[in-house]
């Protein structure tokens, strides 16, 4: 059975961009599903998109028309979507138009804020409005979950993305990183390894890499849990730079720091509290048991070892310069 044609909606974000490359590497027709079609793709030069068939199609995941006509024009049988922030529905207008256009299966890039917040008995009606992050999430894979059924779809739940050190360039430059709680720990997974993980799926469908049925949700991590401090380490000696830390404990001076990376202050405020009571409570990111397990689930569903921080540091260090 040959491979299917498969549609990526947002692929010059960063997950999506290299889902779609990887997707055709496995074999897969990439239909290139964008808002304006004469942006570029980041992971894609043009010569690229021209020799592996790639095709772009305007379409808007805020446009239930334009949904279906792309799906139509692409005859993909398989998609890729990523969160609507902003949208009153759930997505549930996008989802329904994906699944009328004849879209059979979807890979929804989520987030392990879900999986957090839905392990009682209610599961994914349990995540409260106050995680807004979590929540919105949440919603779309309700959605997916009534619409598209078991089997229909894949919620793959990344949890703390290698990349959100970027926001710390402009301070790296200086040589001064001013961290809010910078002994607080998070996993950092590198986005490859999560597109990695999707565009698996993407071609695949419901079947994990053993020809096995998929569940219905993946959370990822990185391979090592770390500080902040110890992050930001390693970046400097991929860039052969000492970086002195200011540790920023107070909650107004941590959302300027933020504030100052163009993160809104709702969010940013949100985020420094969250930061600082982890802080102070010693609070895991996750419990251990659970954190093997979504460690484990790179390799498991990619077929490729997680990378390391100090290996996608190197690998970006032009970034940070």
């Amino acid at each position: 059975m040959s491979n299917p044609s498969v549609i990526v909606f947002g692929p010059t974000g960063g997950i999506g961009s290299t889902a779609a490359r990887v997707a055709h590497e496995q074999g897969a027709k990439v239909f290139l599903a964008m808002r304006d079609v004469s942006k570029p793709i980041p992971e894609l030069t043009p010569d690229q998109e021209r020799d592996g068939g790639f095709e772009r199609i305007q379409a808007d995941l805020m446009d239930t028309e334009s949904i279906k006509a792309a799906v139509a024009k692409s005859g993909a049988k398989h998609a890729f979507i990523y969160l609507l922030f902003g949208v009153s529905d759930g997505m549930r207008s996008a989802i329904e138009a994906l699944k009328s256009a004849g879209i059979e299966f979807v890979v929804f890039l989520s987030s392990s804020s879900v999986t957090a917040q839905s392990a009682g008995k209610q599961g994914l009606k349990s995540v409260p409005t106050s995680d807004f992050i979590a929540f919105a999430h949440a919603q779309v894979e309700i959605n997916l979950q009534n619409i598209f059924g078991e089997g229909g779809y894949v919620a793959v739940r990344p949890s703390y993305f290698l990349s959100n050190t970027f926001r710390w360039r402009a301070m790296i430059r200086t040589g001064e990183v001013k961290l809010v709680a910078p002994d607080v720990t998070f996993d950092y997974i590198a986005p490859a390894d999560i597109s990695r993980v999707c565009a698996g799926f993407l071609v695949r469908g419901a079947k994990t890499p053993d020809g096995s049925p998929s569940p219905s949700s993946v959370t990822l991590c990185g391979p090592k849990i770390a500080s902040q401090r110890d992050a930001l380490a390693a970046i400097g000696k991929a860039i052969g730079k000492e970086l002195a830390v200011k540790s920023v404990d107070q909650e107004d001076e941590g959302v300027e720091v933020f504030k100052a990376d163009g993160i809104p202050e709702h969010i940013a405020r949100d985020l420094v509290r969250k930061l600082i009571s982890r802080s102070e409570n010693d609070d895991p990111l996750y419990k251990e048991d659970f954190y093997v397990e979504a460690a484990a689930n790179v390799e498991k569903y990619s077929g490729q070892s997680p990378t390391e921080i100090a290996q996608w540091a190197f690998e970006n260090k032009e970034q940070f310069v």
